[in-house]
């Protein structure tokens, strides 16, 4: 495999955009190495605008790739496996990015042999602060996994887990960017029912986000030792806490995971 490989990406959507954003960002990818197969030829300007093609039928693309990444949503993705299937590279490594798809699905929709990567990436991929969580099929070498592992390793961190792990990873790191949205907005909305223009309480709940994350990460404490250290005692910070645990977020929480991890299971299935 060349250097910077030919990837073939099936699928324009969010999450295709976000990878090929990051790979060209990132250096990991030529531009002039990526074809992004999308049906709409509407999303088509939000590729070139990176430089990369984008075409709406997958043959060409697909048979003359070193990778070739699924990016569909889970409800169609054997219909478009089955429509490329045959033209897939003996040597070429296939990795998917769709909810729930097991390496064994896929592989049962490839020609005997082929290379399979399970990948579940996240849209902070974009701006290089993606998390992939990865699994290798049973035709796939550690040199393959390896292969794949460092691409997606361009779009932020990247890790191999066994594939029983990726629901729960799909619902943690897939699924989270839109909790954690979620949540700078209701923390901004609060500051703005207290009086705080929209932009300042925006600006101050993403920063916060944001140097929190950077703290744990660089001291290397648990959450609970911040939450402590921060709640003085009769403070305000004390009161605020005891107010969410009363609303139930750490069981919220919990209930949005299992939900996400069942939905996961079922769109395999």
């Amino acid at each position: 495999m060349a250097d910077t490989p030919r990837i073939a990406v099936i699928g324009g959507g969010r999450m295709g955009e976000a990878i090929v954003a990051g790979l060209v960002s990132a250096g990991a990818a030529s531009a002039g190495d990526i074809t992004v197969v999308e049906p709409d030829s509407l999303r088509h300007a939000v590729f070139t605008a990176h430089g990369v093609a984008c075409v709406t039928d997958g043959h060409g693309a697909v048979e003359s790739a070193d990778i070739v990444i699924f990016a569909v949503k889970p409800q169609i993705i054997d219909a478009v496996v089955a429509h490329v299937a045959e033209d897939v590279p003996a040597e070429a490594i296939v990795v998917s990015i769709v909810a729930g798809m097991s390496c064994a699905r896929l592989e049962s929709l490839l020609p005997a042999g082929t290379a399979v990567v399970r990948v579940m990436p996240n849209t902070p991929a974009m701006v290089g602060e993606g998390m992939s969580v990865l699994s290798g099929g049973t035709e796939t070498t550690t040199g393959q996994l390896e292969t794949v592992r460092v691409l997606f390793e361009a779009l932020g961190k990247a890790i191999v887990l066994d594939e029983r792990h990726q629901d729960a990873a799909t619902a943690i790191s897939g699924s989270g960017p839109a909790y954690v949205a979620l949540f700078i907005d209701a923390l901004a909305r609060a500051g703005v029912r207290q009086g705080l223009s929209r932009d300042v309480a925006q600006l101050l709940a993403s920063q916060t986000l944001r140097g929190t994350v950077e703290l744990l990460e660089r001291t290397g404490k648990h959450p609970e030792e911040l939450v402590d250290a921060v709640s003085s005692p009769g403070g305000t910070t004390i009161a605020a806490i005891e107010a969410l645990e009363a609303g139930g977020l750490r069981a919220s929480v919990s209930a949005a995971v299992a939900a996400a991890v069942k939905r996961s299971k079922e769109l395999g299935s």
